[in-house]
Order: structure tokens, then C-alpha cells, then sequence
């Protein structure tokens, strides 16, 4: 007999979280309706933030804040060279040039001292970024604080990519507080550490972004009359579009799922740090390296990242790759250093920009890990990788 395949992620619904979109199905709101705002207002609660704005993918969130932060033609923003391509991708839909900045050999996230370099070269160029994207690569966050006190000196914006780590937390405090940015953006992609089936959301403290966040996910349109432009007195106008904005609006049953989920958030992220550390001790002796933590952050582990030995195994990653999948073990690659796309190699970016970035993008697996992960599964997946490299 087979055994079925093991993904490398995957969701945790319950029989609550299938209740809970069954309800909004029979009740007035399907869009626009209170459980957006509810899910909006549990979110900026746990994270401890002023405002959150529900749209219906975090791509759509990065794009309107980048919008919210005035990014547009001439400007240019700055990722990590390590993330899905929608990080970068953001600054291109506004008109905005994108450039990408090497990723620290430990921590897989953006690297400080690489980006005051690149930062420091810019100043001379008159070429310095407007917004600087970092990613919470796995879902340990990146080092806020001192990108944070860059974004002072050198004077750029700052959006935290925290698509992969809702319910993680950096100095004490939740990802999302806004302490070292101007917004923040969760994922909640089914393979995400909570999902709404797709969705997004952008947290900010600055009252003035929030609006305009929620003016551009919803075709740039308000309701709010200071917002409004004055009118005719006998002609009635009850929303005006002020703006070109978008239709990234979440709708209520993917909110009620969300919201739903919301009360598994805590238990999710212990679950998957319990098999990561599990992971951690039973992988000890194989050819590969583990995923490395900072002692300031708790990792939502979205990911479990592994580093080929390729010296020691003798063959490469791909090889690595194919005999694991053969095996029912599929695991998966995150990320192929975005520049190296053929959308972006034609804009003229080419090897060697971020020399870490390649070197990760060469030895980098994603083994499988997700709350539903038995322990005889994950037991399986330990077993087959140690036949698949010391075999």
C-alpha cells in the first residue's frame, strides 16, 4: 500500500471554522457586510494596532500600501532579493522602479549591514529608496529596529512583509504593532499560519494611511464628507470618487473564516515551533543545516527551511529535490532570488547581484510543516531524507 503523499503545507479547518462561513451564507451581508470589520478589529487587537484594513490577497495589500505611502513613477522601492515575487512586484504596479538587497547567511531575511551599504551607495547616486520592503522570511522577523533607524537616517518608508508571520512576535511584541514601520501586511493563503481561503490585511498606526487604504482597496471611493468634494446643495452625493483605487475588497465569508480561525492563531504557532524543535533534534546528524533563530524574536515558522550540505551528499539540490517527491515527501523550494526571473532578468537584472541570495537559492528546501503534521508523518519525512542523503 502507498502512503499519501505529505505536502509541505496545508490548512487546519475545523468543524467551527466551516459553521462560521456556513452562517454568513445565510445571513443578509455576503460583502461589505459587519464581519470584515470584525475580522479587521481581531486582528489589530491581537497585534496591537491602531488600524487594519482586510483585502482580498496580501499582494493587493503590498500594492495599496505602497500606493498609501505615494510610490509612484520615479520612485524607487527596495526589497529582499529572498521573497515571493509580489514583494517586488508591488512597486512595479505603481509605475515605480524596484532594486533588491542580499539576504543575511543566517537568518534568510534582509540583510542590515548589505542594505546601509547599498543604502550609503544610493546617497552618493542621488538614488536612494522611497519605501524598503523587508520580509519576515519563514516567519521570524527581520531586524526591525535597526532598519528601522535607517529608515530615519536615510529617510525612506518602511512596509513589513509579514505574510508569513502573523502570530509572530520581535522584542516582546506582536508582528504588526507598527513600532518600526508605517504598515505592516499578513497573508492568509491557505498554506498560511490562519486562512480566509485568500486574503490579506494591512495594519497601520497613522490614521491618515488607513484612510486611504480603505479608499484604495474599494475603486478610490468614500462616504466620509471631509473627504468629499463640495457639491451642489440640492444634488445628493452619499460617496464620491476621489482617487483611482481598486476592487480589493475581502468579502464577509472570507472574513468569517478568518475570524474563525483567529481563535486557533496561539495553538497554530506553539504547534508548529513544537515540530520545528522536534526537527531540529532528529535532523542533528544529517548532511544539511536547520533553521537558525534570534533570541529577540518567536517565530511564526511558516516555513522550515533547510540547507543542503551538497559537498557531503554528492548530489545537487534538484536531484535532492526530485528523489524526495518520488518518495511522497513534497517538499518545495522558497524562494528563487526574484531578479533571476525572466520578468526581471529583461529589465536587465543579472546574476551575481546578491551573492548569498544565490547561494541559498542553490541548497534551500522546504521540508513539511503544518499543525496537522502526525508525528508518524513527520517521522517519515525525517526517514526518508536521511535515505534520499546518505543513501
Amino acid at each position: 500500500m502507498t502512503s499519501s503523499p505529505i505536502p509541505y503545507g496545508r490548512q487546519q479547518i475545523d468543524q467551527h471554522d466551516i459553521d462560521a462561513v456556513v452562517a454568513v451564507l445565510g445571513a443578509e451581508f455576503l460583502t461589505q457586510g459587519p464581519v470584515v470589520g470584525q475580522f479587521e478589529q481581531a486582528l489589530a487587537t491581537y497585534c496591537g494596532a491602531q488600524h487594519a484594513i482586510a483585502v482580498n490577497s496580501a499582494t493587493s495589500a503590498l500594492h495599496i500600501a505602497c500606493l498609501a505611502l505615494g510610490v509612484g513613477p520615479g520612485d524607487i522601492v527596495w526589497t529582499s532579493a529572498i521573497t515571493f515575487v509580489a514583494s517586488a512586484n508591488c512597486a512595479i504596479y505603481c509605475g515605480a522602479s524596484v532594486d533588491f538587497v542580499d539576504i543575511d547567511p543566517v537568518s534568510y531575511n534582509m540583510s542590515v549591514p548589505q542594505l546601509r551599504e547599498k543604502l550609503e551607495t544610493a546617497r552618493k547616486a542621488g538614488k536612494l529608496p522611497k519605501v524598503v520592503i523587508p520580509v519576515h522570511m519563514t516567519g521570524q522577523s527581520c531586524d526591525m529596529q535597526s532598519i528601522h533607524q535607517l529608515g530615519q537616517e536615510f529617510g525612506f518608508k518602511i512596509i513589513e512583509d509579514a505574510s508569513h508571520a502573523v502570530g509572530a512576535r520581535y522584542q516582546g511584541k506582536a508582528v504588526g504593532c507598527g513600532r518600526y514601520s508605517d504598515i505592516t501586511v499578513f497573508s492568509f493563503h491557505p498554506v498560511k499560519i490562519i486562512t480566509s481561503g485568500e486574503g490579506g490585511m494591512a495594519l497601520t498606526n497613522d490614521e491618515l494611511l488607513a484612510r486611504s487604504l480603505r479608499r484604495l482597496r474599494s475603486h478610490g471611493l468614500t462616504g466620509n464628507a471631509p473627504e468629499m468634494d463640495p457639491r451642489p446643495e440640492d444634488e445628493l452625493w452619499n460617496y464620491q470618487q476621489v482617487e483611482l483605487g481598486f476592487n480589493y475588497r475581502i468579502t464577509d465569508i472570507h472574513a468569517a473564516l478568518g475570524l474563525s480561525q483567529m481563535r486557533h492563531l496561539d495553538d497554530f504557532v506553539r504547534a508548529r515551533n513544537d515540530l520545528a524543535r522536534r526537527y531540529d533534534e532528529l535532523l542533528v546528524n544529517l548532511p544539511l543545516s536547520t533553521p537558525a533563530q534570534a533570541s529577540d524574536s518567536y517565530s511564526s515558522y511558516h516555513l522550515y527551511v533547510v540547507r543542503l550540505s551538497l559537498p557531503q551528499i554528492r548530489k545537487t539540490q534538484k536531484e535532492v529535490f526530485r528523489e524526495l517527491h518520488a518518495r511522497g515527501i513534497m517538499v518545495n523550494l522558497h524562494y528563487i532570488p526574484v531578479y533571476l526571473q525572466p520578468f526581471y532578468q529583461r529589465m536587465g537584472f543579472a546574476r551575481g547581484q546578491c551573492p548569498e541570495a544565490e547561494r541559498y537559492f542553490k541548497e534551500a528546501l522546504s521540508i513539511p510543516l503544518y499543525p496537522g503534521l502526525t508525528r508518524e508523518a513527520q517521522d517519515r519525512t525525517i526517514a526518508t531524507l536521511s535515505e534520499v542523503l546518505q543513501g
